[in-house]
């Protein structure tokens, strides 16, 4: 009932679960000033919950991926989480070096480089956007946390390599071949789930069968137990997955495995995991939070969202997109459970990740939401002269229509005042002459008053 409250979104568009999360994180925030962060995160249990609380996000971002609508869009989509991905982490990643000249800061360009697949799923309401690109983004938003992955492994090791406190053993060449040797372990571990699971699978297609040739009626639908299967499945791979640090073949069984009629629980444990992290989130930010990397950090991320768009829909797109698609992509950036996370596993390696992601992840969706509302129409032209007042907005409207345009009044007006201000002539000179209608007798005169009063016939209301 309670995580029922938490899902769909408020009358301003905010996911719900974005409210959820804040105040999950201002409670860590107070238990984070009882017992001090130092305490725990250099504790063993605090790197399992980390990964375990990562494992169960991976897998609920790739479970609800429809592979058949991701080939429509395939070539996109793999250059957006391939080169995309990689762009946008170098992008981040050099202002964060060169602004404070520490290598360490590599790493979190890549803890912010994804797109929360959560909150993209709360804000695809936008009738100006097509299907098409909505697709794109969704899809995008749930393929880029695995590559996300691969990169901090591997990002990591080098920037403990180059940094200040670098370790003098080893090389450069040992640690990658540590990051292709972890990538190994990882598709074998999803090799030997697949076993599993075409085994489960195979076992249902063989019942069904034997009820076919029996003629004991229709072919029957999935059981519940081969749900139930499923379901210990996954379970089973999250909790190895945490302990080995193998996190990466859980995004990939995201793919294949999936939980049926369990899916609501699935959606739960998601939901769960996101409030879970935010609390800890708080807990690790009451020691110390960094408000100018981090808003550096969240700025960087956003504007690298839309230069790597810009690119991506210039030149892999076709049919082009239109420029509310493009805007769609451009301004989608948003961060969520995975950057959390992300900050969370690599707090006990990098001391202060979690002191600069956090406020970058405020900064981020406040940019995303910002230019979210402004897109809506607030601050068009139209809808600021809707908000004129009455009388100012219909004047122009009250005019009656002449043929003397405002140019010409204008003008009309001014040599009429050039020539009230001329010095008079000798008694018995000719008048000047008019330059326009002759006035009514009984209006005003035109040499008094400088002419303040504008006659009928020059539209005045």
């Amino acid at each position: 009932m309670g995580l029922n409250l938490l899902r769909g979104s408020t009358r301003r568009g905010l996911p719900r679960v974005v409210l959820g999360a804040c105040a999950a994180l201002c409670l860590g925030l107070v238990a984070g000033a009882v017992w001090r962060p130092d305490t725990f995160v250099g504790n063993p249990l605090y790197g399992y919950l980390a990964l375990l609380l990562l494992s169960i996000g991976l897998y609920g971002s790739t479970h609800d991926i429809d592979l058949s609508e991701a080939r429509g869009s395939l070539r996109v989509v793999l250059v957006a989480v391939t080169a995309g991905v990689v762009l946008k982490a170098a992008l981040i990643g050099a202002v964060m070096v060169l602004a404070f000249h520490r290598t360490e800061y590599l790493v979190l360009g890549i803890a912010v480089a994804q797109i929360d697949p959560l909150s993209v799923a709360a804000m695809q309401d936008d009738e100006r956007v097509s299907p098409r690109a909505k697709a794109i983004l969704s899809i995008w938003a749930s393929f880029d946390d695995p590559m996300t992955v691969l990169l901090t492994v591997y990002v990591s090791a080098l920037a403990i390599r180059l940094g200040a406190d670098g370790d003098s053993t080893g090389s450069l060449g040992a640690d990658t071949a540590d990051v292709f040797g972890n990538l190994l372990l990882n598709l074998l571990l999803f090799a030997a789930v697949l076993a599993v699971w075409t085994l489960i699978r195979l076992g249902w297609l063989l019942r069904r069968r034997r009820v076919r040739t029996a003629g004991a009626g229709p072919a029957p639908a999935a059981p519940r137990s081969f749900d139930v299967w499923a379901l210990l499945l996954v379970a089973a791979l999250v909790a190895v997955a945490a302990s080995t640090t193998l996190v990466l073949a859980v995004a990939l069984a995201g793919l294949v495995v999936h939980v049926g009629r369990f899916a609501p629980v699935l959606d739960g444990a998601v939901m769960l995991a996101f409030l879970a992290a935010s609390a800890l989130l708080g807990a690790v930010l009451s020691g110390r939070v960094d408000l100018y990397q981090g808003m550096l950090l969240g700025a960087s991320a956003f504007a690298a969202q839309f230069l790597v768009t810009l690119l991506i829909g210039r030149l892999l797109v076709r049919p082009r997109l239109s420029r509310a698609d493009r805007a769609h992509l451009g301004l989608g950036q948003q961060n969520g459970i995975t950057a959390i996370l992300l900050a969370l596993s690599l707090e006990s390696t990098f001391r202060g990740t979690v002191a600069v992601v956090g406020p970058a992840i405020v900064t981020v969706n406040l940019l995303h939401y910002a230019f979210r509302w402004a897109r809506a129409g607030t601050w068009s032209w139209a809808a600021l002269r809707h908000r004129l007042p009455v009388r100012t907005r219909h004047a122009p409207a009250a005019r009656p229509l002449h043929a003397t345009t405002a140019r010409t009044r204008q003008a009309t007006a001014a040599r009429t005042r050039h020539a009230a201000a001329a010095p008079p002539r000798g008694r018995g000179a000719p008048p000047p002459p008019r330059t326009g209608p002759a006035p009514k007798a009984s209006g005003p005169d035109p040499g008094s008053a400088g002419m303040s009063t504008p006659s009928p016939e020059r539209g005045s209301p």
